[in-house]
């Protein structure tokens, strides 16, 4: 038994013993919590109490409830998915994403139309409510469950100069990228990472459970004249994926003199 002598709110004092049963290792990654009768028992609390404890620490991240099978200590294990971010092109002049083969269609692409936004239109260089193509896909990978939310992005300015793409923004990624170096472009990428918290669809698009963050991922491709051609964003469970890339170093730009 372990006696609950401090300051606060009880159900606070209670997460702080659970929190440090966590922390110590007591109550290991992975393993599942006590149930509600032995936390009662445990620290001589009501019910409500020890609810109100575990639902403070799920907050926090630190337990995992699944559905029917319990509270569980959330996993400090490796990620289940490396996203090796490299763009590939084989000999024949196909584009290849390393990633590719791992991931499959939860459910049919969705192509529609949009418009650029505050957020969106910056990195495409374009005004807000400019005309794009969008398509967004829900995918999975089979060996993990990992699930991600794939989004595609293209200006109806880009897509009116291909026909074949304006034909099918719903295309692959890497068949967009043939597409549009057949139009001329010769394509560079540049890419950003954040991470936030997700907002409600995404939470049960991606099966997350509570207080976990997802990784944003926003890929610009730029064609000739550094121009950006298309936009798209990865959105993926941060305690699910991590991310890989490969750098190499840039040629210094010559620095000007002075007369």
């Amino acid at each position: 038994m372990t006696e609950i002598q401090r300051p606060g709110a009880l159900y606070q004092q209670v997460a702080a013993a659970i929190r440090e049963a966590i922390l110590s290792g007591e109550f290991e990654p992975g393993a599942p919590l006590p149930s509600e009768a032995q936390l009662i028992e445990r620290y001589k609390v009501s019910r409500p109490t020890v609810r109100n404890a575990v639902a403070a620490l799920r907050a926090e991240g630190l337990i995992d409830v699944r559905h029917g099978k319990g509270s569980f200590v959330r996993s400090d294990g490796q990620p289940s998915v490396t996203l090796d971010r490299r763009v590939n092109r084989t000999s024949n002049g196909q584009f290849v994403l390393p990633n590719g083969a791992v991931w499959e269609e939860a459910e049919e692409p969705t192509p529609y139309r949009s418009h650029t936004t505050k957020a969106t239109g910056p990195l495409l260089e374009l005004g807000e409510e400019e005309a794009l193509l969008g398509c967004d896909r829900l995918l999975v990978d089979p060996a993990s469950g990992t699930r991600a939310m794939h989004r595609t992005l293209i200006p109806f300015e880009v897509a009116e100069g291909i026909q074949a793409l304006a034909e099918a923004p719903d295309s692959r990624p890497a068949a967009v990228y043939e597409l549009l170096t057949k139009a001329g472009h010769k394509l560079s990428w540049s890419e950003t990472v954040r991470a936030r918290m997700p907002l409600p669809d995404e939470r049960t698009a991606l099966q997350l459970s509570d207080a976990t963050p997802i990784l944003h991922l926003s890929r610009v491709t730029h064609g000739t004249a550094d121009r950006p051609l298309i936009l798209e964003e990865l959105r993926v469970g941060a305690d699910r994926a991590e991310l890989a890339y490969r750098i190499t170093a840039d040629k210094e730009p010559a620095r000007r003199t002075r007369s």
